[in-house]
């Protein structure tokens, strides 16, 4: 949904103004409220960040998040997933997490949501890209396929069981085929 404000509103004016659920981004100038997630897309999206986690986390090695803001080159935007390699992930005084991220992530993932515009996802991606992400996923859980961006533009589909889905070079030890992810909505 396309939120317009009464008068054009900034990047900063649009940060100041308080969350929404389901989140909304700043694109191109325009709020735009992302779609409320549904059963495949929550179901992909927890496990999905939840074992990139329990294979690189603990060796310090990145973080994955969910729905967290990253405002960069004049976007605001709430990717599914982001992945921080350990030594990007902002930090306050205290050298605790911070609350503001306004880097792009070094992994961006999206799940594609029933009636979410496709050309939109793909713009965020390439926004990312665009600025620095090593690499980038969009899941289709209903086609069960997985389209990913590489840094240099050139983008690959996965859709075979077996085939083993690329992740960025520092997160190695997450290894994923589309069997093994689609089998989460088995479950």
């Amino acid at each position: 949904m396309v939120q317009t404000p009464t008068k054009p509103v900034t990047l900063d004016e649009f940060l100041k103004l308080p969350e929404t659920k389901p989140a909304s981004e700043f694109i191109d100038g325009r709020i735009i409220q992302k779609p409320m997630p549904q059963g495949k897309h929550s179901t992909v999206q927890l496990d999905l960040g939840s074992s990139i986690n329990l294979a690189i986390k603990s060796q310090r090695i990145a973080r994955a998040y969910t729905e967290l803001r990253c405002t960069f080159g004049g976007r605001s935007v709430v990717p599914d997933v982001t992945v921080f390699t350990w030594e990007r992930i902002p930090r306050d005084d205290n050298g605790k997490v911070s609350n503001s991220f306004l880097i792009p992530p070094d992994w961006t993932i999206e799940i594609l949501s029933p009636d979410q515009n496709q050309t939109k996802v793909v713009r965020n991606i390439l926004h990312c890209l665009a600025h620095g992400t090593q690499i980038g996923w969009l899941i289709d859980p209903e086609e069960e396929l997985v389209f990913v961006y590489f840094a240099d533009r050139t983008i690959a589909v996965f859709e075979e069981a077996s085939e083993r889905i690329p992740v960025p070079a520092f997160a190695e030890p997450f290894m994923l085929t589309i069997s093994q992810l689609f089998s989460w909505l088995e479950e």
